[in-house]
């Protein structure tokens, strides 16, 4: 089997195979992340070899493989051919698989359009997890994110067309203190957009600065501030409570200071209060800050 580089997966995707599609990530340009910030740099592994390290892993596992996921960083950047012969091959071999599922970017997504995402999906690709981070256009574009707001909703609405589960993340503090309610709602207005087309599921992350990134030097500089636990939880609070839904919502994440999972609208008040108890707790009750380096 071939590894390069940091490999990382969704929580999710804890008990999932991971097959490498790609190497690096084609943006790598985001101030908050050091993941690929030492390289190695962007490419597409040949098919051919991917296909080998799945043949590889059914020669050892057999089908005892449920779900497949295809690290790294977006690996929905495949050219559409490639990554559908690779779900192909896949599905092949393990015809129960439950799933096969990758990393996505808002631009990746765009890149194959409504067609070829849906050739994707009939080719067995059934999960895209997509950073929006935030929907609040001028922290995307301070963070080098690279988007907009109007391509993120587009993208998301694209990709449940097509038929693909998409699993959303949003980074809550990623505004600062100034901006961090126009951020929430921003980011709820995009993801209504997006909902407008299916349903996805939103996975809250909270801001932990980087060693190796952009942001940390400006946290170094004075010219970025964090949030305090409970300004993030007044955010987090205002992002729920400006989502329509239907949709599932999961904080489930080493970074959160409070764990919330539930389904909007339904969920919406016990999730409040949850956040509401939450907010009358002193600051040591939560996780000190601390400085990240994966």
């Amino acid at each position: 089997m071939f590894y390069q580089g940091p490999i990382y997966r969704p929580p999710s995707e804890a008990d999932s195979l991971l097959v490498q599609a790609t190497v690096g990530c084609p943006h790598n340009k985001c101030s908050f992340c050091c993941t690929y910030k030492r390289g190695p740099r962007f490419r597409v592994r040949p098919v051919n070899e991917i296909i080998a390290d799945l043949r590889e892993a059914h020669a050892e596992l057999g089908n005892r493989v449920r779900t497949l996921f295809l690290p790294a960083g977006d690996s929905l950047a495949m050219p559409t051919a490639e990554l559908a012969e690779v779900c192909a091959q896949a599905r092949k071999l393990w015809p129960s698989l439950a799933r096969i599922t990758v990393y996505a970017g808002v631009n990746s997504i765009l890149a194959h359009g409504p067609e070829g995402l849906s050739a994707l999906r009939e080719a067995g690709l059934s999960r895209l997890h997509l950073g929006l981070e935030s929907g609040h256009d001028p922290t995307l574009l301070r963070v080098k994110k690279g988007v907009t707001s109007r391509e993120q909703a587009r993208a998301g609405r694209m990709a449940l067309a097509a038929g693909l589960e998409l699993s959303l993340y949003v980074i809550l503090g990623l505004a600062g203190p100034e901006d961090s309610l126009a951020h929430a709602e921003a980011t709820a207005q995009v993801i209504d957009r997006i909902n407008q087309a299916g349903e996805p599921t939103l996975r809250l992350r909270t801001l932990l600065p980087k060693r190796r990134t952009l942001l940390l030097h400006q946290i170094d500089k004075g010219r970025f501030t964090l949030c305090t636990p409970h300004q993030v939880l007044a955010e987090a609070d205002r992002l729920i409570a400006g989502l329509g839904g239907p949709l599932s919502l999961h904080s489930d994440h080493y970074t959160n200071y409070v764990n919330l999972s539930g389904r909007l609208p339904v969920d919406r008040a016990r999730l409040r209060d949850e956040i509401a108890r939450a907010l009358t707790l002193p600051r040591g009750a939560f996780r000190p800050d601390f400085v990240g380096d994966q």
